[in-house]
């Protein structure tokens, strides 16, 4: 069975994804180590090592931070590929 999505879906899930100041959220685990976290901010999300370290650090005393903010259809793909590493990431 296909979906059917009419015009209204479609504008509607164009506007959703264009939305600004949508944040990607890494969260802390008791998995994953600070190198890690670090090699995939820099491979990924395309930080310098430094911003990805200060990111980690956070991370890790805040229980989250906000590691990217853009749209919705920039920050998808880089969640995904985080999850994918193991490491929790959602978009808020």
């Amino acid at each position: 069975m296909s979906a059917v999505f009419t015009q209204e879906d479609v504008l509607i899930e164009e506007l959703v994804d264009n939305i600004p100041g949508v944040r990607l959220i890494v969260h802390n685990d008791d998995v994953n180590t600070f190198e890690w976290v670090i090699q995939s901010l820099v491979d990924i999300c395309k930080h310098t090592h430094e911003q990805a370290e200060q990111c980690a650090y956070i991370i890790h005393y805040k229980g989250k931070y906000a590691v990217q903010e853009g749209r919705r259809h920039q920050l998808s793909p880089m969640r995904e590929q985080l999850v994918d590493r193991g490491i929790n990431a959602t978009i808020e």
